[in-house]
């Protein structure tokens, strides 16, 4: 079995690693940790966040779009989900369509101001 550093350990060792990626702004790597993660657990919301947030950071927006896109079906009333959604694709200059999603994300936080 051939594993490299990102694939190697138990699931919550991976875990820890990505966060420690993530922590120190290596968006990249933590990525690289997360995506086989996101594989092993696809229903986990946890791990499937913080690989869009990586990918966000990463300047990643169109893998960013679809974690986003999977993460919202799977939870919709996960308003940090939406909010990133939301300006995930507000950044790649789709204010149109991101309008919806930041509207819902602050109606879930409770600011009922934006609705």
């Amino acid at each position: 079995m051939n594993t490299t550093y990102y694939d190697h350990g138990t699931a919550a060792e991976r875990w820890e690693r990505a966060r420690m990626f993530f922590d120190a702004k290596d968006y990249a790597a933590a990525a690289r940790v997360l995506g086989g993660l996101v594989e092993e657990v696809p229903e986990q919301v946890g791990p499937r966040l913080l690989l869009a947030r990586s990918y966000y950071h990463s300047a990643q927006l169109h893998r960013a779009e679809a974690e986003l896109r999977v993460l919202v079906e799977l939870d919709p009333v996960e308003h940090y989900a939406r909010l990133m959604l939301g300006r995930t694709l507000q950044r790649q200059g789709r204010s149109a369509e991101a309008e919806p999603h930041l509207r819902i994300a602050s109606a879930l936080a409770g600011d009922f101001s934006q609705v």
